[in-house]
């Protein structure tokens, strides 16, 4: 800090110089303001043509140079690795309804966007931000009172295959549609299998996916157990009634913690040396055997020998070095993992109707199968023909297993297909007209932002959005409030009448979310940039190639 910055300072430098060099200073509703809606705006106009059913696909290379095909919002943020400070605000709230629900994501960023674009217009008129701020605030609490009065269906067994079926269809239907008739019964059916005495208590790590390339989708299908895509060990590949021991360590000779020097003097001594490992490690075999268990579970290395002894004793071994697919397989068959090779207590043993090595498609995999008893976990197998389909039906499972978990503590449901929203949209705009003061302008502009969710299922479809949202405010205003977009017909429909359901507590997160990220944006008004910490960047190419060497 030099004496010239100093007078300069003193004597109006201005911000810059309280700053250190190379620090970014923005304020003011230009700089600031409106510059943070703009980023914000660009991220919602990326992520709202992939909303609903005939939403697209994006291809998104990561800095791995990994390729995404994907409809999935959250996966398509994560991936685009967004760096501007306001745009990130949106990406942290539909990280957290994805925390929170599982499913809705990309609803939140485009709300965000859209309220922030309207909020734009109101800026531009002269509005303060604090009464944009505070219009919004008002007209979301009124949007949640609003939406808690539009349910229209209640689901009380979440152990009914066909009302949780019929209630997951709408999730699927939003990534892959066309399947949900048959992906909504299976995901019905893996998460029923393992649900607890205890719905709230339901866990969705217990619902896995084995993606096995070849066939089609259609080919898949749920396993009451664990699927594990590894082949066996050794010649035995079928075992009924199994008894299992999961071992967290390896089984082989064991290994000194220490190095030593030992002196042999003859053949004989060489002989029992190697004699003595082998006995020991056949006599620990032998008393895991005299326990009653016939397949046993290794999280490291099984050694030659030990595989020898493990035939002899007519016990299926398999191999697990994934730490996490060992837990699984120790809960799929209610075992305990033991860190140490030996006899296991009748506790800590497993049992299993069915462990089998089997081939399906061209992929070599072990199926642990319940047929009697409940399991701790269910698998669902899904065939396809590429690498990139399997990833998009797993996400689209793992939404709808998270629905499943959300459903199991509030079974409400409200009328999807964009329903929900113009009710709420409705409603609020005439709350707005009712209130006194400039906060009506802000109440009524959160209502038309709502109208984003089912302009862009129409806009998606090929439909003429304008029209379409006419007439659905014309059927709400005659009383059909659970008339919805037809993205079929290209016209409206009876969202009830035809099944299109959404969470209640889907829409109630998406909402706080939204306007949360919204206000959060629209509270700032500088923007202070610190200059970037490290070495100078790598030079450019220039584009040309020099000579080869």
């Amino acid at each position: 800090f030099t004496q010239g910055n100093m007078v300069r300072f003193v004597f109006g430098g201005g911000v810059s110089d309280l700053l250190k060099e190379g620090t970014k200073h923005f304020q003011g509703l230009d700089e600031a303001v409106l510059r943070n809606i703009d980023a914000c705006k660009q991220l919602s106009q990326i992520t709202r043509t992939s909303l609903g059913p005939h939403g697209m696909n994006k291809i998104v290379v990561n800095h791995l140079e990994k390729i995404f095909v994907t409809n999935d919002s959250a996966t398509i943020v994560k991936e685009m690795d967004v760096i501007h400070p306001a745009a990130k605000m949106i990406v942290y709230a539909s990280q957290m309804q994805e925390q929170e629900i599982g499913d809705g994501t990309n609803s939140v960023i485009v709300l965000a966007g859209e309220l922030l674009v309207q909020a734009e217009s109101l800026l531009k008129m002269g509005l303060h931000t604090s009464e944009v701020v505070d219009g919004y605030v008002k007209a979301a609490k009124h949007a949640q009172e609003v939406l808690q009065s539009i349910v229209v269906r209640t689901v009380d067994n979440v152990k009914d295959r066909e009302q949780v079926a019929a209630a997951l269809k709408t999730v699927v239907a939003a990534k892959q549609y066309g399947y949900e008739d048959l992906l909504a019964p299976l995901i019905a059916d893996a998460c029923i299998s393992v649900c607890p005495k205890t719905a709230k208590n339901f866990n969705v790590d217990n619902v896995r996916v084995a993606k096995i390339p070849g066939a089609s989708v259609s080919h898949s299908s749920v396993v009451n157990g664990f699927v594990l895509v590894r082949q066996a060990e050794g010649t035995i590949k079928h075992v009924k009634h199994a008894k299992v021991a999961v071992f967290s360590c390896g089984i082989d000779i064991a290994q000194t913690e220490t190095k030593g020097n030992i002196l042999i003097k003859s053949a004989d001594q060489l002989q029992n040396y190697s004699k003595s490992e082998e006995a020991k490690l056949e006599e620990v075999i032998n008393q895991i055997a005299g326990t009653g268990v016939n397949v046993v579970i290794s999280g490291a290395n099984i050694g030659e020998l030990a595989l020898h002894f493990l035939e002899r004793s007519n016990i299926m071994a398999i191999k697990v070095p994934s730490k996490f697919d060992l837990r699984r397989a120790a809960r799929a068959v209610n075992a305990i993992p033991l860190v140490r090779l030996g006899a296991p207590t009748q506790e800590e043993v497993g049992s299993c109707d069915y462990v089998s090595a089997e081939e399906i498609g061209s992929t070599k995999v072990v199926i642990f199968k319940q047929q009697e008893e409940q399991s701790g976990i269910a698998t669902i197998v899904v065939r396809g023909s590429t690498q990139n389909i399997l990833d998009d039906i797993e996400r689209s499972i793992d939404d709808s297993v998270n629905v499943y978990k959300a459903m199991a503590r509030d079974g409400r449901f409200v009328a999807g297909a964009g329903a929900a929203e113009i009710e709420v949209a409705r409603q609020v705009q005439s709350y707005g007209d009712s209130c006194s003061g400039l906060e009506q302008y802000s109440i009524n502009k959160y209502g038309e932002a709502l109208e984003v969710v089912p302009k862009s299922l129409a806009e998606n479809a090929g439909m003429t959005a304008t029209e379409l949202i006419t007439s659905l405010y014309a059927a709400h205003q005659n009383g059909a409030t659970t008339v919805g977009v037809d993205c079929d017909n290209q016209t409206t429909m009876d969202a009830v009448e035809r099944g299109v359901l959404d969470l209640y507590v889907t829409k109630q997160w998406m909402l706080k979310l939204a306007t949360d990220a919204a206000v959060t944006v629209l509270r700032v008004d500088q923007i202070i940039m610190a200059k970037q910490a490290g070495g100078p960047k790598p030079r450019e190419s220039s584009g040309e190639e020099g000579p080869e060497d």
